[in-house]
């Protein structure tokens, strides 16, 4: 696994640990519950963010966090195959999700740049970004570290009581 990365203050990118499951499930709530940024209807428990970092590092995949010097949460990012099956075992999918006081000071590319490393050293070679249509911040924000669009799928998700629109980036690791 690589070394942790390191960015100027507020953050440190560490491996997520199981006990970071409440705080990754708490910042994570509020953009399930009140935004079309995810198309998941449900926050997920600590339990089951739990569940997920575990199941992912056995699989071999990257589960990340950023950390202020104080300790608290400002964002995390994983990663896991993009679709299922043999003929997409290089081909990988990212979630990157960022406190609101961490936008802007460099957390997320410091996160992305953490994934996308992981990513690489364990042979993937692909990295693929799936955006709601209703965030264009994350589409700027995927352009800036070099994905390109591969695709739009309309009225892919429902949230909301309304269909939203799907945008596939990509990017060759």
């Amino acid at each position: 696994m690589p070394e942790p990365e390191t960015v100027p203050e507020p953050a440190r990118i560490l491996p997520a640990e199981l006990a970071d499951g409440a705080d990754i499930a708490a910042l994570w709530a509020p953009w399930v519950r009140d935004t079309a940024i995810t198309f998941a209807p449900e926050p997920r428990s600590a339990a089951e963010v739990a569940a997920l970092i575990r199941d992912r590092q056995a699989a071999g995949q990257g589960f990340f966090v950023a950390r202020a010097p104080a300790g608290g949460l400002l964002g995390f990012a994983t990663y896991s195959q993009f679709r299922a099956g043999a003929g997409y075992a290089r081909s990988m999918e990212h979630t990157v999700i960022l406190a609101p006081e961490a936008r802007g000071l460099g957390v997320g590319r410091a996160l992305m740049q953490a994934v996308e490393s992981h990513a690489r050293s364990a042979g993937a070679h692909i990295m693929v970004a799936a955006v709601s249509g209703e965030n264009p911040g994350a589409r700027a924000f995927h352009e800036t570290l070099g994905y390109t669009l591969a695709g739009t799928i309309p009225g892919a998700g429902f949230k909301f009581g309304r269909y939203l629109d799907l945008l596939l980036f990509s990017k060759e690791l």
